[in-house]
């Protein structure tokens, strides 16, 4: 894919992205009710909504969709795919239903097994943050889709915060997540906590505002591949947890091994 086909997937993501939060948001100020699903995570009329927008003007780059809300093609059918998108219509439905505002939609154009386009979008705030091996990442308003000179180009980060800031789920606690904390308490010294729901925690790594975000409860592939894409186009790294090798997607399986989130200081 060119650098000209890849914007207009960029640009088609942003609108998609933008159109679905609209979709969400019309549902989030009045009152709903949730479904459950056979593996008992939540699902609500936002979820269809968003998905039904995302699968509909994401068609029109002509890439197949890999998304939360829609039964998945059979393994010998995705395995021949050389670019694919995942999505993830509405993450962070638990903290939709609290309407406690930390949700998202999230976008990842997958290139052979590695994303290579992200985009996570707040409906409440009305923002989203893009970036991609060709793509300058960026927090960009939803009244600007089209015009770059409004957009906030994020630089990569140098130094780690004081305190560091070890960011988590508001929902998913493990266990194993103190062992990693005072690993880091050793290193780097006090330690502060920054609880958010949903891909939104992408953001904050991003925009400097945490420096790692450990991950040891399960996740599925649509989760995080718009972070991944990201959080590398800025020098950092999603990396397995035992391996520490950089995560694979479009999977036979598409759960997510455990995995920690590095900014870019933490690598140098």
């Amino acid at each position: 894919m060119n650098k000209e086909r890849l914007l207009n997937c960029l640009h088609t993501a942003m609108r998609a992205a933008k159109t679905a939060s609209g979709a969400i948001m019309e549902i989030y100020v009045r009152d709903f009710e949730a479904n459950w699903k056979e593996d008992g995570s939540p699902v609500t009329v936002a979820d269809i909504a968003s998905n039904n927008v995302l699968e509909t003007i994401l068609a029109e780059t002509g890439i197949p969709l890999i998304t939360e809300e829609t039964q998945q093609e059979a393994y010998a059918v995705r395995e021949t795919y050389e670019w694919v998108w995942c999505v993830d219509p509405l993450d962070g439905t638990k903290e939709f239903l609290k309407k406690n505002d930390e949700f998202a939609v999230c976008i990842a154009l997958i290139h052979k097994q590695e994303p290579v386009l992200g985009i996570i979008a707040s409906p409440v705030n009305r923002n989203m943050i893009i970036g991609g091996q060709e793509v300058p990442p960026a927090l960009v308003a939803f009244e600007d889709l089209e015009n770059t000179s409004n957009w906030k180009f994020i630089e990569q980060k140098t130094s780690l915060n004081v305190p560091f800031v070890i960011a988590g789920s508001r929902s998913h606690l493990s266990g194993t997540e103190l062992k990693f904390t005072n690993d880091m308490r050793e290193q780097y010294g006090e330690v502060e906590f920054l609880k958010k729901g949903s891909a939104l925690k992408f953001m904050d790594l991003a925009l400097g505002t945490a420096d790692v975000y450990p991950r040891f409860a399960p996740t599925m592939e649509w989760d995080i591949a718009a972070g991944q894409a990201i959080i590398e186009a800025l020098g950092g790294k999603v990396l397995h947890a035992e391996s520490n090798e950089p995560l694979k997607y479009n999977k036979a399986n598409l759960l997510n091994p455990y995995f920690v989130v590095y900014t870019a200081p933490l690598l140098s």
